[in-house]
């Protein structure tokens, strides 16, 4: 076994040196690549793709993204990248994958050569086990960035690249990249840009398409183009239009600039295709249910995934942490202000769907209420970590499922990076006597430049020194005291004039959600999260009742004190318990092993809302209210 070992690592070395992935360089890729994507084959829900790329003899290194932006984490899809073939004057070559980086890929361009073509699919997933679903029978998501590969040794800014698309017949389509020419035969071609607006620009395509114009008459428009599972979806009642196109007005009034010479919202109405919310510079990726529409009132809680991803073109796509901003997709991003871009987009997104009319009031404090109560109740993991850790967890988690996420934590900088900016939001008002507000640090941050939408980088100093110009204040301090605390920054409702409350009543909005979600929320009382739909405990509060009793995640909820589990069985269990002497049995399925576990509890039900706080200026009032 040593002399084994030994030869590989000579190996090894010896491949490192002879085929070096090269670094990327401020200079421009010679020539323009083509890309031909046929997007036709639903049956099989493959992409298969058709690439030249300009060459000259010599050792060629190509890339498949892997740091994705969005994702903030390396997740490019190489798993589902198959039966890649490289020619060149109709020969084929060999091509060698680097040992040490899979998403690099080294080929020798022969004397006499001038370009290369490849040719491979990508694998798209059959079902969500696989990954996100992006093609159904009747509409699909186009990523660029899985379909691709681009030459190593350049800035993705300095790559050419002309892109097309095949169709399925009689589909349409929307995308930020602009075409060229009218679609011929299912083919729409677009326009040459440069390899990271490419990847930047995605597209969705159906056979149920409907565009809406958000922004009426505006030199630099806004639309809604809109996908859905079935026609009868894609129907929008005035006042829900109205809605939308008063988002635009509203992020307008609140930032004061347009950082995109058009934009477009693709939203896919369905349950087929896999949900999403991603931002672009020019557009964004958003998946909801297919009753977004025609179940207006249940469906609240997804109506700040639109104003969340159409902020971002202000805040991570035009301002960006300088440490997200890299020179192409294979190099290591860093996470560390994922508070300001995630976090700070959290809390625009909640703060403009009220302001737009997306959500009442009242739905947005019930949807604070959730967030609030969630950190005060139901995150033990601030007992070993802070907020400013959770900026790591796109990298070490990836979104996999985590056995105790309450007390592991999970990208907690969007939610808590959102409470950390009410605090400061109601701190600015505090020190000004109401006069200023984070909508001035909105526009003085993300405003500058109107017009302009050349990336332009941030650092912490720069975010203290901003907040620093509109109300003088000791800004690191007051941001570091809430990200690096073993706590989670709930001191900013109070600064805002409300307190949280407990009943034994869930809001509308909470049960909207918790039906859309397919979950019930204990988390608050016993401290289990259960799948309305078959009983599955999805996840088991840390240390709290039902831990404490010996129950885990994972397992399946048969009974509640001897009787067939149904959630509102257990919701009048742990209500009465409030009033009796004996604990709570809970019958539990794990594998093949049957097991009644009694946990304690009598505090009853505990449903959370918000209340005001008697002789406190309503901040949180203020800020929600339309401009």
């Amino acid at each position: 076994m040593r002399r084994v070992l030994a030869a590989l690592v000579v190996f090894s070395a010896s491949t490192i040196v002879q085929a070096a992935v090269p670094a990327p360089a401020d200079s421009p890729y010679p020539g323009t690549l083509k890309l031909h994507v046929d997007a036709t084959d639903l049956d099989h829900r493959i992409f298969r793709v058709h690439e030249e790329i300009p060459a000259t003899p010599g050792t060629l290194t190509l890339l498949y993204p892997q740091w994705l932006p969005g994702n903030h984490s390396p997740r490019g899809p190489i798993d589902k990248f198959a039966g890649l073939v490289i020619r060149a004057n109709g020969k084929t070559l060999a091509w060698r994958r680097d040992p040490e980086n899979v998403y690099a890929f080294h080929v020798d361009v022969p004397e006499g050569a001038n370009a290369i073509e490849a040719e491979f699919q990508f694998l798209s997933p059959l079902d969500g086990g696989q990954g996100r679903v992006v093609m159904t029978p009747d509409m699909l998501n186009l990523q660029w960035n899985t379909v691709a590969l681009y030459p190593a040794g350049h800035d993705a800014s300095r790559v050419q690249i002309a892109a097309s698309a095949t169709l399925p017949a009689g589909w349409e389509f929307a995308t930020a990249l602009e075409r060229d020419g009218a679609p011929s035969d299912g083919k729409a071609s677009f326009n040459p840009v440069d390899f990271a607006t490419l990847v930047d620009s995605p597209m969705f395509a159906g056979r149920h398409f409907k565009r809406v114009d958000l922004d009426p008459g505006a030199k630099v428009p806004v639309h809604l183009n809109i996908v859905a599972d079935e026609a009868k979806y894609l129907e929008i009642k005035p006042e829900q239009l109205k809605a939308h196109q008063e988002l635009v007005k509203q992020a307008y009034k609140l930032y004061g600039s347009q950082h995109y010479d058009h934009y477009d919202f693709l939203f896919a109405l369905s349950n087929k295709l896999g949900g999403i919310g991603l931002e672009h510079h020019r557009s964004s990726e958003n998946g909801v249910a297919p009753e977004y529409f025609t179940d207006w009132a249940k469906q609240a809680g997804e109506r700040d995934l639109l104003p969340h991803e159409y902020t971002h073109s202000w805040n991570g796509k035009f301002r960006r942490p300088a440490d997200l901003a890299t020179p192409n997709f294979n190099v290591t991003m860093g996470d560390t202000l994922l508070w300001v871009y995630e976090g700070q987009t959290q809390y625009w997104g909640n703060v403009l769907a009220a302001r737009a009319g997306l959500h009442s009031a009242e739905q947005a404090r019930d949807e604070l209420a959730l967030t609030v109560a969630n950190y005060a109740d139901n995150r033990p993991g601030f007992a070993w970590r802070n907020v400013q850790d959770t900026t790591n967890d796109p990298t070490i988690a990836q979104r996999r499922p985590l056995p105790y996420r309450n007390y592991q934590l999970s990208e907690d900088y969007y939610s808590a990076g959102a409470l950390v900016w009410l605090a400061v939001d109601t701190k600015l008002r505090e020190l000004s006597h109401e006069k200023k507000s984070l909508d001035d640090f909105a526009r003085a941050f993300f405003g500058v430049d109107n017009g302009d939408w050349k990336v332009k980088t941030y650092t912490f100093d720069d975010v203290a020194a901003t907040l620093n110009s509109i109300a003088p204040h000791d800004w690191a301090k007051f941001l570091h005291e809430r990200l690096d605390a073993n706590a989670p920054p709930l001191d900013g409702l109070a600064a805002a004039g409300w307190k949280l409350v407990y009943t034994d009543k869930p809001s509308d909005y909470q049960k909207n959600a918790e039906g859309n979600a397919k979950t019930n929320n204990f988390a608050a009382s016993i401290g289990l999260m259960v799948a309305s739909d078959g009983g599955r405990i999805s996840d088991v509060r840390w240390n709290g009742p039902a831990f404490k009793a010996g129950i885990a995640p994972g397992g399946t909820l048969v009974a509640v004190d001897g009787r067939e589990y149904r959630p509102e069985r257990l919701a009048d269990a742990i209500k009465d318990g409030k009033a009796g002497n004996a604990p709570i049995e809970l019958l539990v399925k794990n594998g093949d092993l049957y097991r009644t576990f009694k946990v304690d509890y009598r505090d009853g039900a505990k449903y959370p809302h918000l209340e005001r706080i008697p002789g406190t200026v309503d901040r949180l009032g203020a800020l929600l209210a339309p401009r």
